[in-house]
């Protein structure tokens, strides 16, 4: 299994890593459903799953970014609270 790109930050917590994987799942499998409706030529349906794909990666880039944002918080107040380089 190849890691993913948010696993890196060591700040994120196992819930933020749970809930990434999940959003992911979700988009995958909407995705995978509108390629085989696009696939099988069912365009009404096709048509009608591209919003449904289309909120799930939105939600997904949204707590993407949500857990970013904490990271990058998290390691700025870190490093504000550390002792300067010594020389």
């Amino acid at each position: 299994m190849q890691p993913r790109p948010y696993e890196w930050e060591a700040s994120m917590t196992a819930v933020d890593s749970l809930m990434l994987d999940a959003k992911q799942a979700i988009m995958d499998e909407h995705y995978r459903r509108f390629q085989t409706l696009r696939h099988e030529e069912r365009w009404e349906e096709a048509l009608q799953q591209i919003p449904i794909t289309l909120n799930c990666a939105t939600d997904l880039l949204n707590e993407s970014l949500r857990v970013l944002t904490e990271a990058l918080e998290t390691h700025n107040h870190t490093s504000d609270n550390s002792p300067p380089p010594a020389k």
